[in-house]
């Protein structure tokens, strides 16, 4: 079981990890721009904080360190985010609706699955497995 859990650390880092890099690397203009449009102030440092972010908890939860400050990197990151970006209700358009129901709705689970981390006392295979948050 704990060979499993690695596995799903290292799927679920990696993902976050991803996401940081499009952020921060190959797709900054193009969400700085989405960001402006769905007009979030200052777009182009809400993509960067974003990206650090989602590094921060991509980091912390392929490496087993510090997973309370993963998980909060990523809540930090989340609760914005679904609610800003993704308000589906606000959408007029049926297609862009669902597309952005879709991405709430997946956010909103990625996010209960991080805070259900939380309750992981022991990581298995962690770099630095004694410490805590």
């Amino acid at each position: 079981m704990e060979l499993l859990f690695l596995i799903g650390r290292i799927i679920v880092g990696v993902y976050y990890l991803f996401n940081a890099a499009n952020h921060l690397i190959m797709g900054t203009e193009q969400l700085t721009q989405y960001a402006q449009y769905k007009g979030v102030p200052a777009p182009r440092w809400a993509v960067i904080l974003s990206g650090l972010l989602l590094l921060i908890g991509g980091l912390s939860l392929l490496l087993g360190v510090y997973p309370g400050i993963g998980v909060l990197s990523l809540v930090l990151f989340f609760l914005p985010v679904t609610f800003k970006m993704h308000n589906f209700w606000a959408v007029q358009d049926q297609q862009q609706r669902m597309i952005e129901m879709v991405n709430f709705t997946k956010n909103l689970a990625l996010m209960g699955s991080g805070l259900m981390f939380l309750l992981i006392e022991r990581w298995p295979f962690s770099l630095i497995p004694q410490l805590w948050p």
